[in-house]
Formats: C-alpha cells, sequence, structure tokens
C-alpha cells in the first residue's frame, strides 16, 4: 500500500486542519490537500492525505474509512497514480494517413 490516500464524501467545512488533526491518531501526516473548486474555491468533497509510512497509511485507511466527520461517512483508499491528461493534441485537420472513403491504390 502506498502512503498517499484519497479521501472522499467530505464535508465542505472539512479543512486541511480538521483533517490533519483526524488522521493524526493513525501517524504522522505528512501532507493534506483538500480539492478546491479554481473559480470559487469551495471544497469539492475530496482530499488527499500523505501518511510518514506505508504501516501508516494502512492503520489510517482502516480507522478512518467509514468514520463519519461532520456528519458525512468518508470513505478513505489508497490513491491512484495520477492519469496523465495528454496536454496539447493536434488540430482537426490533417493527420492520421490512410483516410479516404473507398480509396485504392
Amino acid at each position: 500500500m502506498g502512503r498517499k490516500l484519497y479521501v472522499g464524501n467530505l464535508p465542505y467545512s472539512a479543512t486541511e486542519q480538521s483533517l490533519r488533526e483526524a488522521f493524526s491518531a493513525s501517524g504522522t501526516v505528512d501532507s493534506v490537500s483538500v480539492i478546491t473548486d479554481r473559480d470559487t474555491g469551495q471544497s469539492k468533497g475530496f482530499a488527499f492525505v500523505e501518511m510518514a509510512t506505508d504501516q501508516e497509511a494502512q492503520t489510517a485507511t482502516q480507522a478512518m474509512n467509514g468514520q463519519t466527520l461532520d456528519g458525512r461517512q468518508i470513505k478513505v483508499n489508497e490513491a491512484k497514480p495520477r492519469e496523465s491528461r495528454g496536454g496539447g493534441g493536434g488540430g482537426g485537420y490533417g493527420g492520421g494517413g490512410g483516410g479516404g472513403y473507398g480509396r485504392r491504390y
């Protein structure tokens, strides 16, 4: 298990400090990142918590998954690696050889 945890179904009132306090009962919390909307700054209802060791992350997952935080039952599991979003892309024209309907050579 990795050290980075995904925490979902968070109440909008949850802060980095409140999550740090809740997860510190299971070990040393290296970092907390509550994900917010870029335009409004409001929480999107999930966060990432990174624990100091794999063992502490496993302990935190077992202890916190399903617990109630400000009236909401949170979900905690190992964070999946971030998928690359593939930057750029090529315009809508050209590219991709071989096309042409019914073309014979």
